[in-house]
């Protein structure tokens, strides 16, 4: 799933066969980070998952750091497609929040290991954590300028917007996808969305 570009400098695969095994790499490493974590996983780990010999590992990676940083930035990029993915064409504002927040949640249940992943390349690889949240921050941001001449956005600060509703939607995919997955998706975007359209106060 999702296109393979991640690969240590100069080892980008350039058959079809050799970006078939650097996706098993990457979905063995997913695996092997998110149940052992980055300082337990081990190249060995990753290969056995894989199904690969030890040589098609150091084919494409240099080393455990390199591909934990492809992996960071290949699952970023999953989080991104997924999140286009879900959204309708021609909707705007808090449709497309909503459809979006859909698409997050199905792909943290799908993809559990993310959270753990994430949460350890603050100290792993610092670069890359840093650059997934700016990343999908200014998606949100990019989304809600978008809607503003259409009126389904009202003019305002849409980069403090954008990192509130990504910490929403962050904290609702650790509760609702990876804790405890079983109240439906589409609920859980409708109360959000509510949220953001209007708010917590009572109406006049």
């Amino acid at each position: 799933m999702g296109q393979v570009s991640a690969a240590s400098p100069g080892k980008v695969p350039r058959t079809a066969r050799g970006r078939e095994t650097l996706r098993r790499l990457l979905d063995a490493a997913a695996a092997e980070f998110g149940e052992r974590g980055f300082h337990e996983a081990s190249i060995s780990g990753i290969t056995r998952r894989a199904g690969t010999a030890l040589g098609s590992f150091y084919t494409y990676f240099d080393s455990k750091d390199a591909i934990f940083t492809a992996l960071v930035r290949d699952m970023s990029a999953r989080v991104a497609t997924t999140a286009a993915a879900a959204v309708s064409e021609g909707s705007g504002g808090l449709l497309r929040e909503r459809e979006a927040l859909v698409g997050f949640l199905h792909f943290a249940r799908e993809h559990k290991e993310i959270y753990r992943i994430i949460d350890e390349a603050e100290f792993a690889d610092p670069a890359s954590y840093r650059a997934h949240y700016e990343g999908t921050a200014a998606r949100i941001a990019a989304r809600l300028a978008e809607g503003v001449p259409t009126g389904s956005v009202r003019e305002g600060d849409h980069e403090v917007r954008a990192w509130a509703i990504m910490g929403m939607n962050v904290f609702l995919g650790l509760r609702f996808g990876v804790w405890d997955d079983s109240r439906p998706v589409g609920e859980i975007a409708e109360i959000a969305a509510d949220l953001l359209g209007n708010g917590l106060a009572q109406p006049d």
